[in-house]
């Protein structure tokens, strides 16, 4: 019996050989990359995604496509506007078409014949009503019919003057407005149109697309998150009683356990953590009313540390 608990008991001393449960002390926290996202400026429906998540890209590719119906009518219209801006406008630099300034003459022509046949007629009436012949009644309404025909000669004749001189320099401004004002709704519907590629702003790798293709994104909604490149660095939260131990520049050491690897790195900087979601110590030992704080760490050694995965353990030794 004695030699059965023996086997036993060494076989347990062998297990707890193989497995030793090392206690590493250091402040825990986590690998981070600075995030980037990308968003539409307009809505529209998603035709076709370039890349792929874990893709790296340059500043400039194009990630995606997309549908926006609503643009492409907006820009016809305007074009259309600018078309008939730029007519308005060399019209109104060039003056009056010789077909506008016959319709003039001709308007004129019919007019100075009205003009001539009504003094006439004023002439003889006037005689008649020396003579007593008609009403002062009678008299009245062909002097009125000769002021009108007057009135309407000196209009016509105004307007074949200022046909003959060109046109005022207020109309000529005025179309310039016009055309400007169409100038610049084409150019923002040809801003429009550009938006309908979704563009890299700089280097990074792609990590999630939000959407798939066919699917609605719209204004402002993240369709692509990403690391930016070089951009590693390890989170630690301390507490407001250990926040001394540390300053900015200070060298330090970070272990990864899942690679079980040291890595060399520099204080960056210490903030304040004004959030309690915002701690990532995965057991905090902050005393009641203490302030927390972030400490962020760059690795000496940027190439060999950006392999490693982002939000892994790390321990702050």
């Amino acid at each position: 019996m004695k030699s059965i608990q023996y086997i036993v008991l060494a076989g347990l001393g062998v297990l707890a050989a193989c497995n030793p449960q090392q206690k590493i002390e250091g402040v825990r926290g986590k690998v981070k990359k600075s995030s980037l996202s990308i968003a539409p400026k307009v809505p529209g429906r998603i035709v076709a995604f370039l890349v792929e998540e874990g893709d790296y890209v340059r500043k400039g590719d194009t990630l995606a496509i997309i549908d926006i119906p609503e643009v492409e009518a907006k820009k016809h219209q305007a074009e259309g506007a600018l078309f008939a801006a730029k007519a308005q406008y060399e019209m109104a630099l060039n003056g009056a078409t010789s077909e506008q300034l016959k319709q003039v003459e001709a308007k004129l022509s019919a007019v100075n014949e009205q003009y001539e046949y009504a003094k006439k007629s004023f002439s003889r009436m006037e005689n008649m009503y020396k003579d007593s012949l008609i009403t002062a009644q009678q008299f009245d309404e062909i002097k009125m019919k000769l002021e009108g025909a007057k009135a309407q000669y000196e209009g016509v004749l105004a307007k074949k003057k200022e046909v003959e001189k060109g046109v005022r320099n207020e109309k000529i401004r005025m179309a310039l407005g016009t055309l400007q004002r169409a100038e610049g709704a084409v150019e923002l519907a040809n801003v429009a149109e550009a938006e309908r590629f979704v563009i890299a702003p700089k280097d990074m790798q792609i990590n999630t697309i939000t959407l798939k293709e066919g699917e609605l994104s719209l204004a402002g909604y993240s369709l692509f998150v990403g690391w930016e490149p070089n951009s590693i660095y390890f989170r630690f939260t301390v507490p407001e009683s250990e926040v001394n131990q540390y300053r900015k520049g200070q060298e330090v050491t970070v272990y990864v356990p899942y690679i079980q690897k040291e890595f060399k790195g520099k204080v960056r900087k210490i903030s304040e953590l004004t959030k309690y979601a915002d701690r990532t110590t995965s057991y905090p030992t902050n005393r009641l009313g203490e302030a927390s704080f972030e400490l962020a760490i760059q690795p000496i050694d940027i190439a060999a540390a950006n392999e490693l995965l982002v939000n892994t353990n790390a321990l702050l030794k």
